[in-house]
């Protein structure tokens, strides 16, 4: 009898399990099944050979990369854009996400909503044209700035010391918003009535923030600070390889705009593939420590 409700359980779910098989091809196809070509990182890889006729190297690609002139550049540019990232730019969208959930006028919280979200799908192009218009010493706003007060107009994005706090804040601009929707989706799970004894008990709309709201949701900002963390060594291809020009570079080069460079640039398939194992044993191990962390002070992880 349990046999029978078990395969009649099973022919209910039968849709949802339709829905999950786009994602689960999708992770079969473009993320499994490539992890086999990360074997010409252990090969001098030759295009018209193919991945398996191509001549053994072991570890050879692997010293190139950590006695190379630029691998501790790129590694310091990759890690220092990424935790400012981080410390920047995630606890932003918690902030957004509680005032967005303290708004009483729907209207109004629609409407900032759709103003945060919109730069979310502009793409890095964009982005990058309105930074070269914002910033230009000849027609932006900050060569009129510059000029407003009787100063000789500097081209912030050609200075090796602006371009960083440029990519840093367009990056926060750019999807500050966007991130605010998992927290927004969190805050709707906690229950009013700890508002509504908090409220007798005498506390104002900060001390129910700090004591209730972010308590309620520490599990879900820990788990998307793990996943943070897990793409450390991804600071960002498509915005560095915009902004940078070959002033700023040295300063914001990163290991995607290496690897382009390398491997798409000069045909370096096999070191481009060596870079690509090395970020991701690093990420998964940042990932691993970040969790066990977490569940050693007390938090929740995602293993």
């Amino acid at each position: 009898m349990a046999g029978h409700r078990t395969v009649a359980k099973r022919k209910c779910y039968i849709c949802f399990y339709f829905m999950m098989l786009p994602g689960i091809l999708y992770f079969i196809i473009f993320r499994y099944l490539p992890m086999f070509g990360l074997v010409i990182a252990f090969k001098d890889y030759d295009i018209f050979k193919g991945i398996w006729a191509s001549d053994w190297v072991g570890s050879e690609n692997f010293k190139k990369l950590f006695f190379s002139d630029d691998f501790w550049n790129v590694l310091s540019n990759t890690l220092k854009i990424s935790f400012v990232k981080i410390i920047v730019g995630f606890p932003i969208p918690i902030l957004l996400a509680i005032m967005l959930n303290e708004m009483r006028s729907l209207r109004f919280k629609k409407i900032i909503q759709t103003l945060l979200y919109l730069p979310h799908f502009l793409s890095w192009v964009v982005i990058g044209g309105i930074m070269l218009n914002l910033f230009s010493p000849v027609f932006g706003l900050a060569g009129t700035f510059f000029r407003t007060f009787g100063l000789d107009p500097v081209n912030i994005m050609a200075q090796k010391n602006t371009i960083f706090g440029v990519v840093i804040l367009s990056d926060v601009w750019k999807e500050c918003g966007w991130s605010t929707i998992i927290f927004l989706a969190a805050l709707t799970q906690v229950d009013g009535s700890l508002y509504e004894a908090a409220k007798i008990d005498g506390a104002n709309r900060l001390k129910q923030m700090i004591y209730i709201t972010i308590p309620a949701i520490s599990g879900v900002i820990i788990l998307m600070l793990i996943l943070r963390i897990g793409k450390i060594m991804n600071a960002g291809f498509e915005q560095i390889l915009v902004l940078q020009n070959s002033v700023t570079r040295e300063c914001i080069d990163i290991f995607d705009t290496y690897v382009y460079r390398e491997g798409l640039g000069r045909g370096k398939y096999s070191f481009s593939s060596t870079v690509d194992m090395f970020k991701s044993v690093v990420a998964f191990i940042m990932v691993t420590c970040a969790d066990k962390f977490s569940k050693k002070v007390g938090g929740e992880g995602i293993f």
